[in-house]
């Protein structure tokens, strides 16, 4: 079983992430399941709906679940392109302010959606088979 990452497919900005991850995912060792797909309920099933659509959430085949700035912390010590940016955020103190970083984009990823163009983005970002 691979790592799961769970999000939401409704959001331009979290559909491009997903996007860019799987594509810097050479060693397939991540899984973009949707938040609509009918998996993710039964992988994470302590956690609301709410709370599965204010950020992503990792699930590791043990069953841990890491939620947003720290999903990306752990994911990046597992995609190699990311590792520079895995242990930059294990450097203390840094990832309570990616914390911080990631609620304030979450907040606002509808509206940063448009501002950079997500949608179009996604068009040139194809989704990776």
């Amino acid at each position: 079983m691979k790592n799961v990452l769970l999000f939401d497919s409704d959001c331009p900005l979290c559909t491009f992430q997903s996007r860019f991850l799987s594509w810097l995912d050479w060693c397939a060792v991540v899984e973009m399941i949707p938040l609509k797909d009918e998996r993710a309920a039964s992988l994470a099933p302590g956690i609301t709906r709410e709370d599965l659509l204010e950020a992503i959430h990792c699930v590791t085949p043990s069953g841990r679940i890491y939620r947003g700035a720290r999903a990306i912390r752990f994911l990046g010590l597992r995609i190699p392109l990311l590792v520079p940016t895995g242990l930059f955020l294990w450097i203390p103190g840094v990832i309570l302010v990616a914390e911080v970083i990631y609620r304030f984009i979450s907040r606002h990823r509808l509206v940063l959606s448009r501002m950079f163009g997500c949608k179009g983005a996604c068009a040139i970002l194809p989704e990776k088979r």
